[in-house]
């Protein structure tokens, strides 16, 4: 089951986007609608996908006009089609289409990464691998981003720099010892932390085991270097493969055997799905 994604997460996003698009608010509105008119619109969907952040449209709109209604028809996580109505909104004009442009921006956005989450989940169905999110979010609306990878059925990588020991290339880039440089990183951490590194070449990855990793990164390997990295690690830690992983690319790669496949193209390279609301306006 998705998880739900709180009131709380998504209002502060909401808030600035409000304040940045109408810092003295929506003059086009003011001068061509009515004070009195009402409105009904729905959110259809002009393409298929997979929903992801409907909540968003509730607090998009409470925030504009608590009189504003929203009608979810669609759950996060389900599937729609081309011409599905999503939800309804109803209630004052002007308040509708001052939230307009900031529901559709963040509500195509998630939907677009749902939905190609869901094709690279997909992709790799009949292996073991996990597809999973990396960092590279839209700064400020990454948990927003990656409950959407978990709408389209992948999982979340760290969240932040925070949670969890992960040495790249950059780290080790003054290393001579990678082995006695892992097992003194895992002598300042808690128990409970997790410890990943990443290596670019297979002659790295017994150095690599022997300091005490939980996660191996394969960067950028091929398919044939990814076989035998599994190999050679076999159950003494999980195995990731990352770098340049694309639709068409990840089913061989989730072959390989590898545990975990990372894939930054699901949050920075996605296009947002295209999404409409329709509007009928009426005097009250």
């Amino acid at each position: 089951m998705t998880a739900v994604l709180e009131t709380a997460q998504i209002r502060p996003v909401v808030v600035a986007a409000l304040a940045e698009d109408a810092p003295s608010g929506d003059v086009t509105s003011q001068v061509f609608v009515p004070a009195d008119a009402v409105a009904t619109a729905d959110v259809v969907a002009r393409e298929p996908g997979v929903m992801a952040g409907v909540e968003v449209l509730t607090v998009v709109f409470a925030e504009v006009d608590p009189q504003v209604r929203v009608v979810r028809h669609i759950d996060d996580g389900q599937e729609f089609a081309a011409g599905d109505v999503l939800a309804t909104v109803s209630g004052p004009a002007r308040a509708i289409l001052r939230g307009e442009r900031i529901a559709l921006n963040l509500l195509q956005r998630l939907c677009g990464i749902a939905t190609l989450t869901a094709a690279h989940v997909q992709a790799v169905a009949h292996t073991r691998a996990r597809v999973v999110d990396t960092r590279k979010t839209t700064p400020g609306l990454r948990v927003l981003e990656r409950h959407a990878v978990r709408c389209g059925g992948g999982f979340n990588h760290r969240f932040s720099l925070s949670d969890a020991v992960m040495a790249k290339d950059n780290h080790l880039a003054l290393t001579d010892d990678i082995t006695a440089a892992i097992r003194a990183a895992r002598a300042q951490i808690p128990h409970t932390m997790h410890l990943e590194v990443e290596v670019d070449r297979l002659d790295q990855v017994e150095a690599v085991l022997a300091g005490g990793v939980d996660t191996i990164m394969l960067d950028n390997f091929s398919l044939d270097d990814l076989r035998a990295g599994v190999e050679l690690v076999g159950d003494r830690a999980v195995v990731e493969a990352s770098g340049g992983v694309r639709l068409d690319t990840i089913g061989a790669i989730a072959e390989t055997g590898v545990d975990v496949i990372s894939v930054g193209a699901l949050t920075h390279g996605v296009r947002a799905l295209d999404l409409g609301l329709d509007v009928r306006i009426s005097r009250d």
